[in-house]
Formats: C-alpha cells, structure tokens, sequence
C-alpha cells in the first residue's frame, strides 16, 4: 500500500529510492508537516508515482522544493551470512565493517537497514560483489523484503 507524502523534487522520480531520516530543525513551523513528516524515521522507501499536475512548495530543508508523491517500503539489498541465506528466513547483518573501500561494504551496511533487526530473506542474490572479505566472513548477497507500513 502506498503512502502520500512530500519529497524534494528532486528525488521525485518513480524508481527513486531513498532512506527517510525524520524531521529536520528547518522544519519547525513549517505549514506543509503535517504532509512531509508521515514516514517511518531509518526505513527505506520507493517513490511509486508523482502526483499529477502536483505544484512545488518552497521548503526550508530541500532547496528546489517539494512535490506530492505516493511511496511504498522498499526492499533492500544486503550481504549476509552464508549459512544462513536462504529465501524465507529470518536473519540479521553480521556487524559493522571498517573496511569502507571494499566493493561490497554498502551492502555489509546497507541504509535503511539495522544491525540488531532480524529481516526476512525474499530473495537469494548470489555471490557478493567483493573476491576476498578482511573480516573473514562467508557472505552471500540477499534481497529482505520491505517493510510492512
């Protein structure tokens, strides 16, 4: 199901994925809120359609201003333990990694994803896209299913 909120316009575009991170300071007072703030802080999101003939309003955190959009929970891409990557599973990432010029680390961290939160496998992806882990782990490539709103 879809939920009607406000982005910046320049993340309106169908297919846009994005990490919603809650109210801003440049917020305060302002008289679209009520529209804007009515996602889930930390989930990650898919702009489903634009609103139609929608105008842009000025606002004080996206310089180009906002448009009306319907969203729905996204899924998200992770790596995570071998042995536990199986489609319809429950299973959480394996921890932070320091490694941020490894090939696969945007996926041993993904935005929109915690560490602690046990996420259900929809899909088996694969191998991941790095040759060797300096953590030392068996990884394989997974898709979780989005959250439910």
């Amino acid at each position: 199901m879809s939920t009607l909120t406000l982005i910046g316009s320049r993340l309106a575009e169908p297919g846009q994925e994005f990490v919603y991170r809650g109210e801003a300071s440049a917020c305060d007072g302002c008289p679209y809120r009520d529209q804007c703030l009515t996602l889930t802080e930390g989930r990650r999101y898919r702009v489903d359609s634009v609103r139609e003939n929608a105008s842009t309003l000025d606002c004080g955190v996206h310089d180009s201003g906002v448009v009306a959009v319907d969203v729905v929970p996204a899924t998200a891409r992770a790596n995570v333990a071998s042995a536990s990557a199986y489609a319809g599973s429950k299973v959480s990432l394996e921890g932070p990694c320091p490694h941020t010029d490894c090939p696969s680390h945007e996926l041993c961290e993904p935005q929109g994803v915690d560490f602690d939160e046990p996420r259900r496998i929809e899909t088996v992806v694969g191998d991941p896209p790095h040759d060797f882990c300096a953590m030392d782990r068996e990884l394989t490539t997974v898709e979780f299913e989005a959250h439910e709103e």
